[in-house]
C-alpha cells in the first residue's frame, strides 16, 4: 500500500497496488468470452461516480430515496445496537446516505471511526473531506480498493460494524456472493456486525424502469466504463456505436445491464495488444442487480455464523435493511 494523503491526524487514505493491473486482467478476460463480459467496479472513476449520484435522484430510481428513508426513520434505532463500533463501509462513494447515521452518533455523542473502501481515489478524497469539515469527532481510513480485496485489509480496531448498502450485493452473482460472505466472515471477529440493505422482489415494470430512466443518465453511467477503458487501457470504443439495454430476467430474478453493439466493428485497445471484433446486435454484459427473498439471505448468513438481530423496511415493502451479529 502507499499513502496518498494525511492530515491532521484524522485522515489517512490508501491503495491497494493491484486496481490498475486488475483491470487490465479483467477486460482481457472479459472481452474473450462467448458472451462478452465487463465487472461493473468499472463504471466508477470519478465521472462515473458522480453519475451514479445522479442516477439516485432520478424519479424512477426508487432504491436511493427508500432505502434512505429507512435510515432517516431508523437511525437511533441501529445507533443504539450498533454505538462504539467503528464504520467500514464497502462502496462508501460519496457517503450521502451514511451521513444519516453519522448525524445520529454525533447527536448522541459517539465518536466516529470511519473506514470507507471505494475504487474511485477521487471520490473517496473528496468525501473525506467534506466528512472531516462537517465531522470534528470523526477520523478516517480510507481504503481505494474493491470490496473483496478491502477485506482483508481492514484496520484491526473493534468492534466493527461493516455497511453494505444500496443493495450493492444484487451486483454478485449467488458464487460471487457465497465468496463474499465467506471473505466476510474470515475478517471479522466475534461481536462485529454487519448492515445490509437489500432491494426486494418486486414488479418487473417497476424494476425495469428504475434502470432505463426517461433522462437517459443510467444509459450514460453504462458507457461510461467504454470511456474508463478507453483512457486507462489506450482502446478506442466508439461509444455512438453502443447502445444501453437493461432488463429483468425473471427465472434469475436480477435485473441486467448490456451494451449492444449496433453495427459490426472491432475494436483495439492497445495497452492489451488486443483487438476485439463485434457483430451487429452482440452485446457486452456489464452488470445485474439482484432482486432477493430476505429469508433466504438470512439463511445463508447463518450458515457463516451470523446471527440475526433486526429488521427495518418501508411502507410498501420495497427494500429492507438487516442487522447481523457475527458470532465466529
Amino acid at each position: 500500500m502507499s499513502t496518498l494523503l494525511q492530515e491532521a491526524d484524522r485522515l489517512y487514505i490508501s491503495t491497494m497496488g493491484t486496481v490498475r493491473s486488475q483491470l487490465r486482467t479483467d477486460v482481457a478476460f472479459g472481452l474473450r468470452q462467448s458472451q462478452k463480459t465487463l465487472p461493473p467496479k468499472y463504471f466508477y472513476d470519478a465521472y462515473g461516480s458522480r453519475l451514479f449520484e445522479d442516477i439516485c435522484r432520478q424519479p424512477e430510481y426508487y432504491l436511493t430515496r427508500t432505502e434512505a428513508q429507512i435510515l432517516r426513520t431508523h437511525a437511533a434505532d441501529i445507533v443504539r445496537q450498533t454505538a462504539g463500533a467503528s464504520l467500514v463501509e464497502l462502496g462508501s462513494g460519496s457517503s450521502v446516505k451514511t451521513r444519516l447515521l453519522f448525524d445520529e452518533y454525533q447527536r448522541q455523542d459517539h465518536l466516529l471511526h470511519y473506514v470507507p473502501v471505494d475504487i474511485s481515489a477521487s471520490m473517496l478524497e473528496e468525501t473525506a473531506r467534506g466528512l472531516l469539515a462537517d465531522y470534528p469527532s470523526m477520523s478516517i481510513e480510507a481504503l481505494v480498493t474493491d470490496y473483496l480485496d478491502g477485506l482483508t485489509a481492514l484496520p484491526n480496531t473493534r468492534p466493527r460494524l461493516v455497511l453494505f448498502l444500496g443493495s450493492n450485493l444484487g451486483n454478485f452473482s449467488p458464487t460471487e456472493q457465497t465468496e463474499l460472505f465467506q471473505r466476510l466472515a474470515a475478517s471479522l471477529h466475534p461481536g462485529d456486525q454487519f448492515l445490509l440493505g437489500l432491494d426486494l422482489r418486486k414488479s418487473v415494470e417497476v424494476l425495469e424502469a428504475a434502470y432505463n430512466d426517461a433522462a437517459g443518465v443510467t444509459a450514460d453511467f453504462n458507457l461510461n466504463i467504454l470511456r474508463h477503458i478507453n483512457r486507462e487501457l489506450q482502446a478506442d470504443f466508439q461509444l455512438a456505436q453502443f447502445s444501453h439495454l437493461a432488463f429483468y430476467n425473471r427465472e434469475l430474478h436480477q435485473v441486467e445491464m448490456h451494451l449492444k453493439s449496433e453495427v459490426a466493428q472491432k475494436v483495439t485497445i492497445a495497452a492489451l495488444d488486443l483487438s476485439v471484433s463485434f457483430r451487429a446486435g452482440e452485446t457486452i454484459h456489464t452488470e445485474i442487480s439482484r432482486k432477493f427473498d430476505a429469508q433466504e439471505v438470512k439463511e445463508q448468513l447463518a450458515g457463516y455464523g451470523f446471527r440475526f438481530q433486526s429488521q427495518w423496511t418501508d411502507p410498501d415493502s420495497r427494500f429492507l435493511l438487516g442487522l447481523f451479529r457475527y458470532t465466529g
